[in-house]
């Protein structure tokens, strides 16, 4: 599997601070708020239930036991908890929210090798902006995509995949010959970032038509692409008249003769 690991970063004249300070916030909430995914009731209460945005209500179910068939063992699965914000907010709040340890180094790492580029190219306020807008999208998508192939639409999401989903399809078309390092193996190769972004895409696309033939596997596949889509669509409405990035100071040497 092809699995990258950092980019060509030689033209960065921009300090990532809002990449930085989203990796500090999306960690921050996974420890301290959701106690490592043990907080149950918050991360229910905070994640974006596509049920609750169709009808702007809040709903509230209580936990059930179910039986896995395989094993014979019985596990106590949590109820959707109240929600003390309106819940369309929840398509904000989930962002910064994730399901376990390997879900959070993923997005963080991915976050990392292709926000800073952005951040470098946009400025500070319009990569935040278009963060959470692209975010916003894979939400929606997602919402809608539950509703469209009759999926369960009380079960929540939860993730910051859909806005680095946005950052990455920004990314694609900035950046498409950009070496991107990447982890094949015991080997780092450097490919194009197209080549890259482009296999990933692609393997959102086939597994998100999986679900369509009720071969699920709990991943939000359409908040992927539509996240995708989105940032790859919007991002030159935003590079558009964006400040350039500060250059380099160069260091000048007076040669005096004696």
């Amino acid at each position: 599997m092809l699995f990258p690991i950092g980019d060509d970063n030689s033209d960065r004249h921009r300090t990532p601070f809002i990449t930085w300070g989203l990796i500090a916030l999306n960690i921050f909430v996974f420890i301290f708020l959701q106690g490592l995914g043990s907080n149950i009731g918050f991360t229910y209460a905070f994640s974006t239930v596509p049920a609750e945005i169709l009808t702007n209500n809040d709903l509230i179910t209580e936990g059930q036991l179910i039986r896995d068939m395989a094993s014979g063992q019985t596990f106590q699965v949590p109820g959707l908890q109240p929600t003390p914000i309106p819940v369309y907010l929840t398509l904000i709040t989930s962002m910064f929210m994730h399901g376990g340890i390997a879900h959070i180094a993923g997005n963080m790492l991915y976050l990392w090798i292709f926000g800073d580029n952005l951040e470098n190219r946009l400025g500070h306020g319009r990569y935040l902006l278009f963060y959470l807008l692209t975010g916003l999208i894979a939400s929606l998508s997602h919402v809608f995509f539950t509703q469209f192939v009759g999926a369960d639409p009380m079960i929540p999401s939860l993730g910051a995949s859909g806005a680095i989903s946005g950052v990455m399809g920004g990314y694609l078309l900035l950046y498409p010959t950009r070496r991107v390092n990447a982890l094949i193996g015991w080997f780092i190769i450097a490919i194009p970032s197209w080549v890259a972004l482009g296999l990933w895409i692609g393997l959102q696309l086939v597994s998100g038509f999986g679900t369509l033939s009720g071969q699920g596997d709990g991943v939000a596949y359409a908040a992927h692409i539509g996240g995708f889509a989105a940032g790859f669509l919007l991002i030159k409405v935003f590079a558009n008249g964006a400040p350039p990035p500060p250059q380099k100071q160069q260091r000048k040497f007076i040669y005096r003769r004696r």
